[in-house]
């Protein structure tokens, strides 16, 4: 059997998830990975067939997607040739983590496209949803990449198709400790502006991983890293709390590991409201952006104790045997798959 996995590259929660499922599907045949997108700091271990520009948003400096860098690096033309000359006819089972270019390609193609995100439970019926109704992010969250039926991953499973969240197992293997410090990855803010914010509260230790800067350095109490996985999972598992945008994969591996968590969902995101959303059902705090505004909700959360509880088993190998067994060489025609975009986002 041949299989198609194809991966979203922009954030790392994608590549993380990948990393686990992929085994579990090359056990069931002959596994072709595809990646799209431009903002991941994290490289898959395995040979990547397909690798393309695919549509990418941008981290901006200042607490959100950058979406005036995110068009101008639209190249509407170049998109186009990707979903044309991938060969998506040969591939027995089709399985996309919210990547645009296997989808379309698909529904062009009249073949059956299996989603696989933590984007697919998002707008799930039972789902919270933030207060603030974004019409536009619903719209884009629901046809950017059009599926014929999706599974998904939430901080809570809802239904028989939406499972708790893939925990890695180098998360689930790591001595998990407290050391005092507090661990911090907000990629959609610059260091100078964490640092300014964070360096209020001198007797705490942060340890920040910035994507915007190459090199480490230290100012007052505050500790910057680039961007590293391994050096990342070791301060957050010996961290007293994180500090985290409500990206689905560190928010996972923070509740998993028992940490206590703040999460300042980024602006113009829509995906991320709705995980802050779920979060806050749950008793997690969040923040609407680091600013003096907030810093008193801050410190209220630094000096409380509160660590929610959860329960993430390992599933990968269950969930991939569901999904081969059910769909694995399925066929669905063109006007189907354009009725059926998404089994769960209704728009």
């Amino acid at each position: 059997m041949k299989i198609l996995y194809a991966v979203q590259a922009t954030g790392n929660g994608h590549i993380t998830r990948a990393i686990e499922l992929i085994p579990h599907f090359e056990k069931w045949g002959d596994v072709d990975i595809l990646v799209s997108g431009i903002q991941a700091d994290l490289e898959l271990p395995f040979k990547v067939k397909y690798r393309f520009h695919g549509l990418s948003f941008v981290f901006g400096k200042e607490g959100g997607l950058d979406l005036w860098r995110s068009y101008w690096r639209l190249k509407s033309f170049k998109l186009l040739k990707e979903i044309k000359k991938l060969p998506i006819q040969k591939y027995d089972l089709i399985i996309s983590d919210f990547e645009p270019i296997s989808c379309w390609a698909a529904l062009k193609a009249g073949k059956f496209c299996v989603g696989l995100s933590n984007q697919v439970a998002t707008l799930h019926p039972l789902a919270p949803m933030p207060p603030k109704n974004d019409i536009l992010g619903r719209m884009v969250l629901a046809h950017y990449a059009p599926i014929s039926v999706g599974y998904g991953f939430h901080f809570k499973s809802l239904d028989q198709h939406i499972f708790t969240p893939i925990i890695r197992k180098a998360v689930r293997e790591i001595n998990n400790t407290d050391e005092g410090h507090y661990t911090v990855y907000l990629p959609s803010y610059s260091d100078k502006k964490i640092i300014k914010h964070l360096k209020k509260f001198s007797h705490i230790t942060w340890e920040v991983f910035c994507k915007h800067s190459k090199k480490k350095y230290k100012e007052d109490n505050v500790s910057v890293y680039p961007i590293n996985s391994e050096r990342f999972l070791k301060s957050m598992a010996s961290a007293s709390g994180v500090l985290c945008n409500a990206g689905f994969g560190v928010t996972s591996e923070a509740l998993f590991l028992g940490k206590k968590l703040l999460v300042v969902p980024m602006k113009n995101q829509f995906e991320q409201h709705c995980n802050a959303a779920m979060l806050n059902s749950m008793g997690v705090q969040s923040i609407k952006k680091i600013s003096k505004k907030h810093l008193v909700k801050l410190g209220d959360w630094l000096n409380s104790n509160e660590i929610i509880l959860v329960d993430y088993p390992d599933q990968s190998a269950q969930i991939v045997e569901e999904i081969v067994l059910n769909h694995a060489g399925q066929k669905e025609l063109v006007k189907l798959a354009k009725q059926n975009l998404n089994l769960y986002l209704h728009v």
